[in-house]
């Protein structure tokens, strides 16, 4: 792909890059910015009014065009270690619904990306456009406004939503106890809104769906992550998380249909599946969110700056809202500090039309496309790929009978199923399984076994 190329020496590092000119690059796209071993403590995951090398903890920093639209994806590479077994394929990590990369970085101690590249995987974190570094040219086209009377509109709703936000939050931190002040989270909270508000005129351009991220944003990656690496039979290992899995299975089930190669020498997926509609998800219980959120005709909701907002209701007394976070890990799994990080820095605003075509996975039949025709589940029996799923045994969000009901579809003979967990502990929920205190020691092990025996292939 015609890229420029940049690399920023080791003595660079402290010059920045403005991350308002990762969002206005207008169409030049630098293929890669070389960081070398950044520190682990990146700053709030928006990349507005911040620095790509205060963000990415990666090696290497690259973008790549996505095509049919303005926006250049952002991949993370990781540069397998030269003590470690060479291996003949790259690994390429995907991320969940409005998270970036930093959920598979997210400390030295829970690094499931640092653990991969150390066991000698070249590995790159895809971030999908609108997570993240990706970017966006701020370019429009002069027969085209880029502010019309609707997106004005639109603007409006969201800078009234986040102004009550702010109220609600400045209330809060009124009854609490002044921890808040003394963490200078208050302050952060003011620069995340300040940086939102920037934002705003982008919030019409967040119009895509679940299918442009398949047929557009990770055959792109895909073709990138080849030519930078060049394994000899072209192939990639892949491993995605909540919707990350979801893609690489619709992925397969898409070729497998039209009987074509992949790319792809072995899947991983964990908390996935194509199908909830007969398990006890939560997810059930957002539905009916879908139909008041289509009435107000937003085009993206800022789930990274209302939980921003949400913050002292859930990680400071009284707790009013400390339940999110049972959705996220099992009791005692992961460091507060490290589920903190989570909420403020790895969320991102999502695009409704993403949203609304996830929700019909909790439908009879599973995920559609966006005809609303096509079954992603009815055709996944039709893969070559051999495929690893993974559950978590207290994973509320993809419960272990939501993976079955997609594992059970795959040809027996190319799956392998695992419920991790065991009854007296330790047990897994949603992201524990990345990030969790055990994960180190019971899950990437068995991980990396899965990826040793089929890239030897």
């Amino acid at each position: 792909m015609d890229a420029l190329r940049f690399e920023l020496s080791s003595a660079s590092l402290t010059s920045s890059v403005p991350a308002s000119s990762l969002l206005s690059q207008s169409r030049y796209s630098f293929s890669s910015v070389q960081l070398g071993r950044v520190g682990s403590s990146p700053a709030i995951g928006s990349v507005a009014k911040t620095t790509a090398n205060e963000i990415c903890t990666a090696d290497e920093l690259h973008y790549v065009p996505v095509p049919n639209s303005d926006w250049r994806a952002a991949l993370w590479r990781y540069l397998p270690s030269p003590k470690a077994p060479k291996r003949k394929h790259p690994l390429l990590l995907l991320s969940g619904i409005a998270t970036n990369a930093l959920t598979y970085d997210l400390s030295p101690e829970c690094s499931f990306a640092r653990f991969m590249s150390g066991s000698g995987f070249d590995t790159w974190i895809l971030e999908l456009r609108g997570a993240g570094l990706s970017s966006l040219s701020l370019d429009t086209d002069p027969e085209k406004p880029r502010s019309t009377d609707s997106s004005k509109d639109e603007q409006r709703i969201v800078s009234n939503l986040l102004e009550n936000l702010i109220n609600v939050s400045e209330r809060v931190e009124n009854v609490l106890d002044g921890g808040f002040k003394i963490l200078g989270l208050q302050d952060r909270l003011s620069k995340r809104v300040e940086d939102f508000k920037q934002r705003l005129e982008l919030i019409p351009r967040y119009n895509w769906d679940f299918d442009n991220y398949l047929e557009e944003d990770i055959p792109s990656a895909m073709e990138y992550v080849r030519t930078q690496t060049k394994p000899k039979d072209g192939k990639l290992l892949a491993i995605g998380h909540s919707m990350g899995g979801i893609l690489l299975y619709a992925l397969l089930s898409k070729y497998g249909l039209q009987g074509m190669d992949s790319g792809l020498a072995s899947v991983t997926t964990i908390a996935s599946t194509l199908d909830y509609s007969s398990s006890g998800t939560l997810l059930k219980y957002l539905l009916p969110v879908k139909e008041p959120a289509q009435a107000i005709n937003l085009s993206a909701l800022p789930i990274d700056t209302m939980l921003a907002m949400a913050h002292p209701l859930i990680f400071r007394p009284p707790y009013a809202l400390s339940w999110l976070t049972t959705n996220i890990s099992a009791p005692q799994m992961m460091d507060t500090e490290v589920i903190e990080k989570l909420v403020l820095n790895s969320l991102c605003t999502v695009p409704a039309k993403l949203l609304f075509q996830l929700a019909t996975a909790v439908d009879q039949g599973g995920l559609r496309d966006r005809t609303g025709n096509f079954y992603y589940k009815d055709h996944i029996s039709q893969t070559s790929v051999p495929i690893l799923a993974l559950a978590g045994d207290w994973d509320i969000v993809c419960p272990p009978d939501a993976v079955y009901d997609t594992v059970k579809l795959i040809p027996e003979h190319l799956a392998t199923f695992k419920v991790l967990g065991s009854p007296g502990g330790p047990h897994y929920g949603h992201q524990d399984m990345i990030s969790g205190r055990t994960a180190r020691s019971e899950i990437y092990p068995l991980i990396i076994q899965f990826l040793q025996r089929h890239d030897e292939r």
